[in-house]
């Protein structure tokens, strides 16, 4: 049995089965698009068979140059969107969640990042901290001119070649770039850096399983062969072979067109664990970047529940009825801790003593569940049995499947991104980069 389940009793009650083969043809017809390479984007479809096509040899590599990497005190990723978000959601999820503030037996450095974004304080504060330190550079870029990693790499480049020389700088930065061209190509060859490849035909948002994700989930400590490992089990289970009624992707894809042709226009992901906040904003960009287009598409936001609930908790029970909700359960946690007795039990909370700290949540993620039903909210749960690297690989992937086969489903070309180019038009025209001559003097005439 897949260890991965879903249950749709919240979100369709006990014609769950019914509504979901009403899509059913019209899923198949996009899976089998998707897998068989006739649809939109079809020249993006590299990361669908990519975790079983990893290597020993590659795996070996990765973690070799990882080692070396340990050797520093931190280390930076530099990269924007899905050039770090899935290695950054893989690392929150699996290391201590004070990691950075263990200083005594750390067997990897601190990870931290860089160049998604463009804050000057940011980037100062992130200068004065590493400045006589002893750091590495993992920079994450196609081309290697992308305005916000660009600016971080060439400042933090800086900085090390100040902190520790040269030559010793080339040592501790590695390029994932483009295989023949691109600016980041062009200096890594030049400077001797060592390299891995972003495969052409991976998206930035589909490539966690690529070095672009594995080289700094390694750095971080984390078991890759496990991650990869979960990976290759969920590709198995959610192939073109694969019946609809044990195919959890093609389900999941098909739910969730069902519920946007219902009114609900936007999809909240949801999780009882802290340790699942990026796993959120990795999957924010993977759908609204693969979905969001032509005027069509669900809108993905995301929660971390408890917290949220005594926030946007409110506006998700009583707001407006166009929503449902996707919550990512984990079955056991990986720590034990119940709550004690107290004599005074001013707190009242002594009708919980004994009791686990997990038990007291998975009945709060219920009764949330319950809740958001009966109000109007309508919510698949997602379960995977524990935390860990196998389970999380194969997580990651089923939410990549489902995405292909949802834009499909919509009508959309899931691997493209034209509108986010928008602003970078604007930006450059703003800034008078050369070659945007006739851009700035028109966006100067609309400012007046």
């Amino acid at each position: 049995m897949n260890p991965l389940q879903l249950d749709f009793t919240k979100a369709f009650g006990p014609d769950a089965e019914q509504c979901l083969e009403a899509i059913r043809p019209e899923a198949e017809k996009s899976l089998r698009t998707l897998y068989e390479g006739t649809g939109a984007g079809n020249d993006f479809l590299g990361w669908l068979h990519l975790p079983s096509s990893i290597t020993d040899t590659q795996l070996t590599d990765i973690e070799q140059t990882a080692e070396r990497l340990r050797a520093c005190q931190a280390v930076v990723v530099i990269g924007i969107g899905g050039s770090y978000l899935g290695a950054r959601a893989v690392i929150e999820a699996l290391t201590d969640s004070f990691d950075p503030l263990r200083t005594e037996g750390r067997t990897h450095p601190v990870i931290l990042y860089a160049g998604n974004q463009i804050g000057e304080d940011y980037l100062s504060e992130l200068c004065d901290l590493l400045r006589g330190r002893d750091f590495g550079i993992i920079n994450i870029s196609k081309s290697g001119t992308t305005t916000e990693p660009a600016i971080a790499f060439r400042i933090l480049r800086s900085l090390l070649e100040e902190n520790v020389g040269a030559a010793a700088a080339k040592e501790r930065i590695v390029a994932v770039t483009d295989r023949a061209r691109g600016a980041l190509r062009t200096l890594a060859d030049r400077e001797g850096y060592k390299t891995y490849v972003i495969p052409d035909d991976v998206g930035g948002r589909y490539s966690v399983l690529t070095p672009v994700g594995l080289l700094p989930i390694a750095v971080a400590g984390i078991d890759i062969r496990a991650l990869v490992r979960g990976a290759v089990e969920m590709e198995r289970a959610v192939g073109p072979d694969v019946p609809f009624d044990r195919n959890p992707a093609l389900r999941y894809a098909a739910a969730r067109q069902a519920l946007y042709r219902s009114g609900k226009k936007i999809e909240i992901l949801a999780n009882f664990h802290p340790k699942l906040h990026y796993v959120g904003e990795w999957w924010k960009q993977l759908y609204g970047e693969s979905e969001g287009k032509d005027h069509r598409g669900l809108f993905p936001a995301a929660v971390d529940l408890t917290t949220d609930l005594h926030s946007m908790g409110q506006w998700i029970q009583q707001g407006e009825r166009t929503i449902f909700e996707t919550v990512v359960s984990i079955d056991a946690p990986e720590r034990t801790l119940s709550v004690p007795t107290d004599a005074d039990n001013l707190d009242g909370l002594n009708y919980l003593a004994g009791r686990r700290v997990d038990e007291i949540n998975k009945m709060a993620e219920l009764g949330t569940r319950l809740a958001h039903a009966s109000g109007g909210v309508p919510n698949i749960r997602v379960s995977i049995p524990r935390l860990t690297a196998d389970h999380l690989g194969g997580l990651l992937y089923f939410f990549e499947a489902a995405c292909g086969i949802s834009g499909y489903l919509s009508g959309v070309n899931p691997f493209d991104q034209p509108g986010v180019e928008a602003y970078k038009s604007n930006m450059f025209a703003l800034l008078d980069k050369p070659g945007f001559e006739a851009e700035s003097r028109a966006i100067r005439a609309q400012l007046g």
